[in-house]
């Protein structure tokens, strides 16, 4: 850890930090598949479901700059390298080789719930460690992962 004048213990910093590179790695590898989808999508719908993946991976990335400054901000280190995301993301690796609009759909609203699930327990953990500000940080966090959820799941055709 590097010198800070914030007043958190170093100990409740290492926590934090720890528990923000890991999600760090994950908001990396969602970013990813979420172009992987938009660059491969086709179906009817093309136009509207390539816009919205660009978006949500906009989106997306922010989520990673957050948790990143955060991280540096308490005197750690970000880990955010490609190689440290495919090591240490916990979301299910994308399904290559698929186009189809409705199964792209399928995929990212099931990587951005567990994105949403992980950062929604983050939250208790940031806060039981006492660091109530990287508790509120991935409290904004979870509000526009399931946001971005809702848009995506907006897209799936009702039955």
């Amino acid at each position: 850890m590097r010198p800070t004048r914030n007043t958190l213990s170093e100990e409740i910093r290492t926590q934090s930090v720890e528990l923000l590179n890991r999600h760090l790695a994950a908001a990396i590898d969602l970013h990813a598949q979420v172009k992987q989808a938009h660059w491969n999508v086709r179906g009817p719908g093309f136009i509207a479901v390539h816009e919205l993946f660009d978006t949500v991976s906009v989106e997306v990335e922010g989520f990673s700059d957050r948790i990143a400054e955060r991280a540096g901000g308490l005197g750690g280190t970000a880990l955010g390298t490609i190689q440290i995301a495919v090591a240490q993301s916990f979301l299910v690796p994308y399904p290559l080789g698929i186009a189809d609009e409705s199964a792209h759909i399928f995929a990212i609203a099931g990587a951005l719930a567990a994105f949403g699930q992980s950062v929604r327990e983050a939250i208790d953990l940031a806060a039981q460690a006492g660091d109530a500000t990287t508790a509120d940080l991935f409290t904004q966090i979870s509000g526009g992962v399931d946001q971005q959820l809702w848009f995506v799941e907006s897209h799936v055709t009702p039955t």
